[in-house]
């Protein structure tokens, strides 16, 4: 077995063409130079060196070793570089997932902090429902999520990371409604306009309803919290929607929140990762900056 250390001493010997050159670069004993050309030498079963009277000059074995040697040196400078680049955060990338909402209204502002802080690091982005999102973090496709919650997964450590209040809202057409507080059975008789089915937020309003007995179906879905807005403003009926996120709407009067005899709960939203992965050195960075948040 020849050792990762023979092939150094090798190496060395090789550049110097000469065995106490070598050792003063190595800082150790000629006898040790010796011995580790010996035992490669045996291990090998060739010779690696012609010895001459002034040093040493390789065979054409030795010549032939020494091409490999150098690239496989080479190749772990490089890599050892790599990783001071990442303990550094020269580089490197984290892997986030969140809906295309939660990414635009609570975590793009984070991302850019990170980015100007971290320029030489990949910001990969993968956006989908909560439910296809805890999927993704499980199966380790993705390194941490932001997620709405509640969510129990005995794989995941959740951190809760904000809180959402939830509201519908309506344009100036369904303005008339906005004048006295409304019962959840006179909410579901207006047109509704929802986010498709199988998102988290869709199955908290529908389960908001159903606590009051009623099942609602929506006039209109959409898969994008923009658009639901969008719809409201143009009177197509009241959408269901975070209060954060059209806030400017609601200050200028493009849109008008509901009032309700039963106030809708809030919600958490949840930072998660794997319990049992740890994090890489650029993704352990951007978890402390979400904390100072």
């Amino acid at each position: 077995m020849v050792h990762l250390e023979w092939y150094r001493i090798f190496l060395h010997t090789a550049r110097h063409r000469n065995l106490t050159k070598a050792a003063q670069e190595l800082h150790i004993t000629q006898p040790s130079v010796s011995y580790a050309i010996k035992g490669m030498e045996q291990s090998l079963g060739v010779k690696l060196f012609h010895r001459l009277s002034k040093g040493v000059e390789l065979t054409e074995e030795g010549r032939a070793l020494l091409e490999y040697v150098e690239q496989s040196f080479s190749m772990l400078d490089s890599a050892q570089k790599h990783i001071q680049n990442l303990k550094q955060l020269n580089a490197g990338e984290i892997r986030i997932g969140a809906s295309d909402s939660l990414i635009k209204h609570l975590l793009l502002p984070h991302l850019n902090t990170f980015h100007k802080l971290y320029p030489g690091i990949r910001i990969r982005l993968s956006h989908g429902k909560t439910p296809e999102i805890t999927q993704r973090l499980k199966e380790g496709e993705i390194d941490c999520a932001v997620l709405h919650m509640p969510i129990n997964d005995p794989q995941l450590h959740i951190e809760t990371l904000a809180v959402q209040e939830d509201c519908f809202v309506v344009g100036e057409s369904y303005k008339e409604h906005v004048a006295r507080s409304l019962t959840a059975e006179e909410l579901s008789e207006l047109p509704l306009i929802l986010l498709s089915p199988g998102s988290s937020t869709r199955i908290f309003v529908e389960q908001w309803f159903a606590a009051k007995g009623l099942t609602v179906k929506p006039d209109i879905e959409l898969g994008s919290i923009d658009l639901l807005a969008e719809f409201a403003k143009l009177g197509y009926g009241a959408a269901f929607i975070s209060r954060s996120f059209v806030q400017e709407e609601l200050q200028s009067g493009k849109l008008f929140e509901l009032q309700l005899d039963d106030p809708i709960p809030t919600r958490n939203i949840g930072f998660a990762v794997r319990k049992d992965m740890k994090l890489s050195v650029a993704a352990d960075r951007f978890v402390r900056i979400l904390n100072t948040f």
